[in-house]
């Protein structure tokens, strides 16, 4: 069959998909609640579904009541006897995969249960609406013309007890049915190569000379690769090299940093970013729009989501509500149940609502990646939005930071430092280090008011990276590739200190 119609069969299906994504679009509380009691039906009989007498549930408020809000560390017990063999803990149907994750909590490895259900019902779902969701929006697209060249982790073998793990992607990559490959590459041996430096290298020699035409990955992977693709080649645009590319399908991290880089290789107008949300415990959301980034919530994935106003996370008035009460451009932790048995699973991630009809959101950051030593709450976006307008004034262009307090001692004051990994460090440092602070004091009306008169906070301190430094630091904690990013922001010093007595080897 030639491969235009297989690219117009391939679009026909996949856009016979919005007849359902229209469902939840219309009846979004209505959709949710009925997941609940669906996932509330499905587990009743597992170990913690008569702990909690599940089948007694009938109304949100009960669940709510009932049930504890969770995060990995009081789940972690659960988990580890699931690897180890034992079933029908927290998910009636055996647990076979677990998505390895550093994440960002104390335990040092996090393992994710996936189900069949959550594989075929969520993350593979979520593939195929993100191919739906680009293909309406964009009728002229020629993706199934080519190949998509995707980059994730990989595989370990959990031996003892007939359980695999292994990094996200490579769990996908591993259960994807046969005919996807034809699609995609690297090809399955290169994509599961564990060692980083090496599978690099053989993916820049078994995609050079394929007809590629999306990408799909971690930005900050993605463009360490793609550098490397255009010095084997010596070219200076990827459209010298893969001149059908079309779209990148992107997540993980902040696309913010990044988009002058991606512009500089690849030049086109018409070349399309399309964002995606999504992490070990599922697929969240997407980009529904070629002309916004916002992100459309998912809702008939077979995760139920609640969320925690951030402005009393952690305290005693802090509360948990449902979709149905949230509220427009407010902080929220998010919250889920999902179809792999994670029963009121704190994320760890922060969003807001950009717009409730229909539901589109906006990462805002991590729960533990803020910095609020003195009352200033100061998350990754008012961080991502300050960077993106200094750069644009002084054509600078970001690698990587992070940054910690400055916490007061004796009569001095406190302070927020930074330390910047520049591809194209400002000309002025002084100048750069001005606009930075403002653009934060117009952000954030806690840092203007904690930095008025330095009442609170002396102004931000800015170290410049040696090259290379992020990428070293990952290298030597065993955290190249994959999902593993940088912490950007934190409470304490330590990923500071450590960067800092690197930057100086």
């Amino acid at each position: 069959m030639p491969i235009p119609i297989v690219n117009s069969i391939a679009s026909w299906f996949l856009k016979k998909r919005f007849h359902q994504i229209e469902l939840f679009l219309k009846y979004p509380n209505e959709v949710q609640n009925e997941l609940l009691f669906s996932l509330l039906k499905v587990a009743k009989d597992t170990e913690i579904g008569r702990k909690y007498d599940f089948d007694s549930i009938k109304t949100y408020r009960e669940f709510n009541e009932r049930i504890p809000i969770v995060n990995y560390e009081e789940f972690q017990p659960l988990i580890e006897r699931s690897r180890n063999g034992e079933q029908n803990i927290f998910w009636p149907r055996p647990i076979k995969w677990f998505a390895k994750s550093s994440g960002t909590t104390n335990a040092k490895s996090k393992f994710i249960p996936v189900s069949l259900e959550s594989l075929e019902d969520c993350h593979y779902a979520a593939s195929k609406d993100l191919l739906c969701m680009y293909l309406n929006n964009n009728e002229d697209a020629q993706l199934f013309t080519g190949k998509s060249l995707r980059l994730g982790g990989s595989k370990e073998l959990y031996k003892e007890n007939g359980t695999v793990f292994g990094d996200l992607s490579a769990i996908l990559i591993d259960n994807m049915p046969f005919w996807a490959e034809f699609s995609s590459t690297p090809s399955n041996r290169v994509s599961l190569m564990s060692e980083w430096e090496t599978k690099m290298q053989a993916i820049v020699e078994e995609t050079i000379e394929e007809n590629v035409t999306s990408l799909a990955g971690v930005p900050s992977w993605m463009l360490v690769l793609l550098n490397n693709v255009l010095d084997k080649t010596g070219k200076d645009s990827l459209f010298d090299i893969w001149p059908n590319l079309e779209v990148y399908f992107h997540g993980g991290v902040n696309f913010n940093p990044y988009v002058e880089q991606y512009k500089a290789i690849l030049p086109s107008n018409k070349f399309r970013y399309y964002e995606i949300y999504n992490a070990s415990e599922g697929f969240f959301a997407i980009q529904d729009q070629n002309s916004s980034s916002d992100l459309l919530l998912m809702l008939d994935y077979g995760i139920f989501y609640e969320f925690i106003p951030m402005d009393a996370y952690g305290t005693e008035a802090q509360i948990v509500i449902p979709l149905s009460d949230v509220q427009l451009n407010t902080n929220y932790a998010v919250v889920i149940t999902t179809n792999a048995g994670l029963w009121r699973y704190k994320i760890g991630d922060t969003i807001r609502f950009v717009s409730l009809s229909p539901h589109r959101i906006k990462v805002t950051g991590r729960t533990k990646h803020h910095i609020n030593a003195f009352g200033e709450e100061l998350i990754i976006e008012n961080a991502e939005e300050a960077f993106k307008s200094v750069c644009k004034r002084t054509s600078a262009e970001i690698v990587d930071y992070t940054a910690a307090p400055i916490f007061m001692e004796g009569k001095e004051k406190g302070a927020h430092e930074w330390i910047i990994e520049f591809k194209t460090p400002p000309k002025n440092m002084s100048y750069f280090e001005e606009l930075f602070d403002n653009a934060l004091k117009a952000l954030n009306s806690d840092y203007e008011a904690k930095r008025f008169n330095n009442m609170t906070l002396n102004k931000p301190t800015i170290h410049s990276a040696r090259p290379n430094l992020f990428y070293d630091w990952l290298k030597e904690n065993d955290k190249l590739g994959g999902q593993h990013k940088v912490p950007r922001l934190s409470n304490n010093r330590v990923y500071l200190e450590e960067l800092l007595h690197l930057n100086t080897q």
